[in-house]
């Protein structure tokens, strides 16, 4: 079932996700999971941009385009693809600004949306298996005005995105997950 982005999916048992605003139109999104694969195994997912899709919700409409169909993963790899939001179709490009495997890698908005995105990926050993963590710092543009879409719109559904995510990780990890059409 496609859910749109209004929608709430249920996040996880003992998963979090945190907003931060620091100011000046910065906002940091923060989630963790625990997932029972080893580090290794997860960082192996998580850098493959082709699963991007896989955890993106559909009504994102996340296409890989160009150099985003690339599955070498390296610092300073650059991957393009495409959203739709609000009816609006818009490019992104994406770099690897830091690649440290199985441990962490950067990924960073080149071109798209946001005045400026950078995602943090960690990947923590732990006895049950990864303590997987997104650290997500951004900023959105058109000064005060992307500031009160912020409020009314795009943090609720980055939230909507990043529980969808969690839940399709949560499917990954437990052998359930169904590629989509």
């Amino acid at each position: 079932m496609t859910r749109k982005p209004s929608e709430r999916y249920e996040f996880p048992p003992n998963d979090t996700i945190r907003f931060e605003n620091p100011g000046k139109g910065a906002f940091r999104l923060e989630t963790s999971q625990v997932l029972p694969v080893s580090p290794e195994q997860a960082f192996v997912f998580f850098e493959d941009p082709r699963n991007l899709n896989e955890i993106t919700p559909d009504w994102l409409d996340f296409r890989m385009t160009g150099r985003g169909s690339l599955t070498s993963v390296y610092e300073g790899a650059e991957f393009d693809y495409t959203i739709r939001w609000l009816g609006v179709t818009f490019p992104w490009r994406g770099r690897i600004a830091d690649y440290h495997p199985p441990d962490r890698f950067t990924d960073i908005q080149v071109r798209g949306p946001y005045r400026s995105w950078v995602h943090l990926h960690i990947f923590s050993s732990l006895p049950e298996g990864t303590l997987m963590k997104d650290i997500v710092t951004y900023e959105v543009p058109y000064g005060q005005a992307g500031r009160l879409v912020h409020r009314f719109l795009i943090r609720r559904q980055l939230e909507d995105i990043f529980r969808y995510r969690a839940m399709r990780i949560r499917e990954w990890v437990s052998g359930s997950l169904r590629p989509k059409p």
